[in-house]
Formats: structure tokens, C-alpha cells, sequence
């Protein structure tokens, strides 16, 4: 299924149904007075988290959503039935905005969590409520007011624990295919993922992570060259980023330092904070390299880039080094869930 993880909508609520002008009539009552009933509320329109969506790729066929009107009141008091509220499931890590606006109006990020977008009409009052003592037989009613509609832009960030960053073929894909059980294209010749790709890492029982392989960033990114800006959003709900970087480029002009030194402008120019993230230096690739030099060429990337944060030397495809990164990642992460604070599930 082709990734989509952003899509427009239009959502109206119900209408409330109008009130009913109505009055008593039976055998042997004269005058049975006011007996109009109120009309039901609208139905509200929700958007609720679900686990077992990873993609807005519905809504491409169907973009407008309206929720059930509420029915109008009837005589002898009865009360019109309130409109269905329409819930539309949506993947968790989906931010949405009003369109007209640009408010963001909330963030689904639990499987169940409700987030309410439109809310109904109220319902119209029926001429029993205007009965008084110097108006007997009111003929008075009032409308159901009509239910909120909005233009909804949602935005799909994926939820994962770890993101990936590097140029085309750092050897991302490779390495997601190595610790997971997730399937990304790899070749042995250049080129870069299209769409992000999740894989759970299990590094024993009941402890496991999600890691994202997001699209090969390019120079220019931040500016639109490439796929621009419309996945490097993503990395910005990890919470911890590894920077693979290729020490045996095919091309023999390339040179790791400054590649890693373009990903880190690129996500300068598009979000400042993202260079305050956790971020690990990989190294990767070092199969390539003749053993009696790994170390020096490793160590005299690190010296350049003066680098300060935790460095790994790793072969994706020969699996070299992987599983000890696996556990310290998972370790890292641990200790950030222990320190988040729990999600609101429901609207407060």
C-alpha cells in the first residue's frame, strides 16, 4: 500500500432537529393544551486512534464525512431521536489542523484516544417549553441550529522510538532489514527509500522498540529538492536519532564528515530543536574496510566532525555490532519512557 501521511477532509456535524408546534386533541378534552416535543441534537463527528492503520491512504477516496442529523419533536411530548455520532478512525500520530484557520486542534497519539472535530447542532425546543400561565396555547417554536463544518487537514507523523537519518544509500534500509522483521527494498546500487518503513526490534522477551527508516535526505531538503521537507518531519517524534553514515562510499569523492555535515544543516533550516535531539553516530559499512584500518578511519571521522555523543561501528548487512546497538538503544529508551508523562486518552 502507497504511503500517504497527509490528506484533507471535509467534516460536518449533524443538525439538531426543530421543535414541534403541536397541541392535545382526543375525545372528551377540550382543550388539551401544548404538547409539541423538543427535536434530537446532531451528532457530533469524532476521529479516534487505531493501531491497525498506518497510512491516510483512505481518505484519498473519500475526503468528506458528515455525521446523522438529529430528528425533529412530535406531539404528545415525544422528543426527536438524536443524530449518530460519526467516529472516523484515523492512525495514531496524526496531527489535525483547521484548514481555514491553521489551528491545531489536537494530536491522536493512543490507540481509543478521541478527539472531537465538529460538534452538533442543538436541538430546537417544541411549544410545550413556552407554555405559561398568561400564554396557554403558545404556537412558537424554535429551529435546530446547524452543526459545525469544517476543512481539516490531517498530518500523519510516524510514532516510532528510533529514526534513521542519512543520505541516500547510508545503508538504512539494510540496517532496519537486520534488526527487524521489516522488508524494505535494498540494492546493490544507489538509490532511496520513497516512503517511511516500521520495524519492532525484539531484543528479548517484552523488550522491543520501534525504529523508522525515513527517506534519504539530500541537500536541499529543507528547501524542497528531493522529497523536501515531507518525511524529515517524522524524526521529530523519536526519541532517540541515529545518524547512519557510509564509511566506503561507492563513489570514491564521497567524503562521510561532510555528509553528516549536510543532514545536520538541513535539519538546522527546517526545525532548529531537532539538533538539540539524542542523537548517535553509526558508522556503518566498516565490512568494507580492510580490518587493520577500521579503527583509524573511524577514529579520524569522529576527530573531523568532533563528534561528542555515543559512537557505533557497525556492518548492517554482516550484522556486525548491530546486536549491542540494539541493547543499548533499548536501554536509552527505557529510561525515556520512564521519564514521559501518560497521555491523555480521552477529550478533558
Amino acid at each position: 500500500m502507497k504511503f500517504v501521511d497527509e490528506a484533507a477532509i471535509r467534516v460536518e456535524a449533524g443538525k439538531g432537529g426543530n421543535g414541534c408546534v403541536s397541541f392535545r386533541r382526543e375525545k372528551f378534552i377540550e382543550f388539551g393544551g401544548p404538547d409539541g416535543g423538543d427535536g434530537g441534537d446532531g451528532g457530533d463527528v469524532y476521529l479516534v486512534g487505531e493501531r491497525n492503520l498506518n497510512t491516510l491512504a483512505d481518505f484519498r477516496y473519500t475526503r468528506s464525512f458528515r455525521a446523522e442529523h438529529g430528528q425533529p419533536g412530535k406531539g404528545r411530548n415525544m422528543t426527536g431521536k438524536g443524530g449518530e455520532d460519526l467516529i472516523i478512525p484515523v492512525p495514531l500520530g496524526t496531527q489535525v489542523f483547521d484548514e481555514e484557520t491553521q489551528e491545531l486542534l489536537g494530536d491522536v497519539l493512543e490507540h481509543g484516544q478521541i478527539l472531537l472535530v465538529a460538534k452538533g447542532g442543538h436541538h430546537g425546543i417544541g411549544n410545550t417549553r413556552f407554555k405559561s400561565s398568561t400564554n396557554r396555547a403558545p404556537r412558537q417554536s424554535t429551529p435546530g441550529t446547524p452543526g459545525e463544518t469544517r476543512q481539516l487537514r490531517l498530518e500523519m507523523k510516524v510514532l516510532a522510538d528510533v529514526g534513521l537519518l542519512g543520505l541516500p544509500n547510508a545503508g538504512k534500509s539494510t540496517f532496519i532489514r537486520a534488526v527487524s522483521a521489516a522488508r524494505p527494498k535494498v540494492a546493490d546500487y544507489p538509490f532511496t527509500t520513497i516512503y517511511p518503513n516500521l520495524g519492532v526490534v525484539s531484543v528479548e522477551a517484552h523488550r522491543s522498540f520501534v525504529v523508522a527508516d525515513i527517506p534519504g535526505i539530500i541537500e536541499g531538503a529543507a528547501e524542497g529538492a528531493g522529497l523536501g521537507i515531507q518525511f524529515l518531519k517524522h524524526v521529530s517524534r523519536t526519541r532517540l536519532l541515529l545518524h547512519l553514515v557510509d564509511v566506503a562510499p561507492l563513489d570514491t569523492a564521497g567524503d562521510p564528515v561532510s555528509d553528516v555535515r549536510t543532514i545536520e544543516q538541513e535539519m538546522q533550516r527546517f526545525d532548529p530543536e531537532l539538533a538539540e535531539y539524542a542523537r548517535w553516530l553509526v558508522l556503518n559499512k566498516i565490512d568494507l574496510l580492510p580490518e587493520d584500518a577500521r579503527e583509524a578511519r573511524c577514529q579520524a571521522i569522529v576527530e573531523e566532525l568532533g563528534w561528542e555523543g555515543p559512537v557505533y561501528t557497525i556492518s548492517a548487512i554482516g550484522q556486525i555490532g548491530t546486536r549491542q546497538l540494539c541493547y543499548d538503544i533499548m536501554n536509552h529508551i527505557e529510561r525515556q519512557r520512564e521519564q514521559a508523562p501518560p497521555v491523555a486518552t480521552e477529550e478533558e
